[in-house]
């Protein structure tokens, strides 16, 4: 077995390119969340009120716990002004 030096390396070993950038995205889309909300001032009880998704959903959501239901991205993100858009990816 060949020893792994680092995260990436393990992360190659263990799972595939597909599941890898599934991964990356889902990131990418919560961490733009948050950034959004905090950019804001809103915090998650306030979005609560705006969206009408309750706050630990939101928390949950944030902290990576459950996959973002795209329903549940758009009541999310309407109050904060923003939307989804389908864009090329960057590849790098």
């Amino acid at each position: 077995m060949n020893k792994l030096t680092n995260w990436e390396d393990l992360r190659k070993e263990l799972f595939t390119p597909e599941e890898i950038a599934e991964s990356d995205l889902r990131v990418a889309i919560i961490g733009e969340l948050i950034r959004i909300r905090q950019e804001q001032g809103i915090t998650q009880k306030q979005l609560e009120e705006l969206s009408g998704v309750r706050q630990p959903v939101i928390a949950r959501l944030e902290k990576g716990l459950t996959n973002p239901q795209i329903d549940t991205l758009i009541k999310l993100l309407v109050p904060l002004g923003k939307t989804l858009a389908i864009v090329p990816l960057d590849n790098k």
